[in-house]
């Protein structure tokens, strides 16, 4: 009997050290598979294209347009937070029309024939000087830059494999559009000091960017394939397309209706979630044209310190942002989004109000740190009030609201700024901090009330 056990023991500890070989062996096969899609040539030119579109942008709409509109065109703030708002429309507008134009004319085609766009939108920037053309380029350059997430996102998940690599390949991608973002204001800032603000010379550099951009786009495969196998989707003929087209335009209607249907009838939320996600994004949308006036008007800092500024903040919020997130998993949202907003309300206000550099430094650390408690904590608390049975529709409506924000924001700060005064936005974006605050409170306390 004790031998029988014996044997049976063996057997099992051979048995279970074949099944770590073959795991062992699976993922070294996946791993080495996953390791040749990042280097495959698709992939990284979506993330050369990623890189060099967010760093024209964040070139332009944080470094220079807002300098170069308001001091070396005269316009008024007003006219720079209509653009900006026109270039956020034009990106999200098209977003969903581009994605389904790339599945029927590929990659190549899609993203050569938007990215043109960007060329077209820089050269106005640079040769025209009405704010209506300006407008419109921002227009346009929102609309050049529209299809590249859809993309992005369709292609990295066709090439992502049957077993799934794509967690690391969108890592790879937001590390790219992050760092283009980042260096963009930062290598623009630092040029615009060496070349005494020669912004033609800044317009040229990012229309060579544009153009290398689309060289770029001009190497990427017409389709890829998808898990291993060829792609699937057809290519329409000419003479098709039109009609596909239309046809996808009702059927958009008819989901729209669909959506808002189920979200009137199945959504049991607080009416205060609708205000709160809206006003998430408005505080940013009333900073983002007017923070770099600010700074080198009212502070009367250098290029390169404002860079110094960015790092600063940047580099704050990135390095807490992780910690922030595992706290806000261990002990929930409400501490960190009560402890962000008031931080944040706090910070903004003594912003518009401090001239020594110190100190300004120091306040810019603290927003940093209180969008690190924000960011993490957001997206889960909105996440506890989506009904599980209507996910897909209640999350695009969410976002949809929640991006309206960053269109009306730019176009509120601007009025702002010129009718009450340059601090005012900054006043503003505190009073909505604290508005959140208090919409948060309630919520929760909405939230307890309602668990069994």
């Amino acid at each position: 009997m004790g031998y029988t056990i014996s044997i049976d023991h063996t057997a099992g500890r051979i048995r279970t050290n074949q099944n770590r070989e073959v795991v062992k062996r699976v993922s070294q096969i996946t791993g080495a598979a996953a390791a040749r899609r990042l280097i495959s040539p698709f992939f990284i030119g979506l993330l050369t294209i990623l890189f060099l579109v967010e760093f024209m942008k964040g070139s332009l709409l944080v470094a220079i347009l807002p300098v170069y509109m308001k001091n070396s065109l005269g316009l008024g703030a007003h006219t720079i937070g209509l653009a900006f708002s026109l270039q956020y429309i034009g990106d999200n507008l098209f977003r969903s029309p581009s994605g389904w134009i790339a599945e029927r004319l590929g990659y190549r085609r899609t993203l050569t024939g938007a990215l043109v766009l960007t060329i077209v939108a820089v050269g106005m920037i640079a040769f025209l000087s009405g704010a209506g053309w300006l407008s419109l380029a921002c227009f346009i350059l929102g609309v050049g830059t529209s299809p590249l997430w859809p993309c992005a996102m369709t292609g990295t998940t066709a090439i992502s494999g049957p077993r799934g690599s794509s967690g690391q390949m969108i890592g790879m991608l937001e590390i790219a559009s992050l760092g283009g973002t980042g260096a963009g204001p930062i290598v623009m800032n630092f040029l615009m000091d060496r070349t005494n603000k020669n912004y033609q010379t800044l317009f040229f550099i990012l229309i060579g960017c544009c153009i290398i951009v689309v060289l770029v786009a001009l190497l990427l495969p017409g389709r890829v394939k998808a898990n291993g196998q060829g792609m699937t989707g057809r290519m329409e003929s000419v003479r098709g397309f039109l009609p596909q087209l239309l046809g996808k335009v009702n059927h958009l209607f008819t989901s729209i209706r669909k959506t808002l249907y189920e979200i009137r009838h199945n959504l049991k939320v607080s009416w205060l979630v609708f205000p709160a996600l809206f006003l998430q994004s408005f505080v940013i949308g009333l900073l983002s044209p007017v923070i770099t006036l600010y700074v080198q008007n009212e502070l009367h800092l250098s290029p390169n310190m404002y860079s110094l500024l960015l790092i600063a903040g940047g580099g704050i919020t990135v390095l807490a942002i992780i910690p922030c997130g595992k706290l806000v998993d261990r002990f929930g949202t409400a501490p960190f989004l009560n402890a962000g907003f008031l931080l944040a309300a706090i910070s903004l206000i003594m912003f518009s109000s401090v001239r020594s550099l110190p100190i300004v430094f120091a306040i810019v650390g603290v927003v940093g740190i209180s969008y690190a408690m924000i960011l993490p904590a957001w997206n889960t608390f909105v996440s506890t009030h989506v009904p599980k049975g209507e996910r897909g529709a209640v999350w695009g409506f969410f976002l949809t609201l929640q991006g309206s924000g960053m269109v009306v924001g730019p176009i509120v700060s601007g009025q702002l700024w010129d009718r009450l005064g340059h601090s005012v936005p900054f006043v503003a974006s505190s009073i909505v901090m604290a508005v959140l605050f208090v919409i948060h409170l309630v919520l929760s306390r909405k939230k307890r009330a309602d668990a069994p």
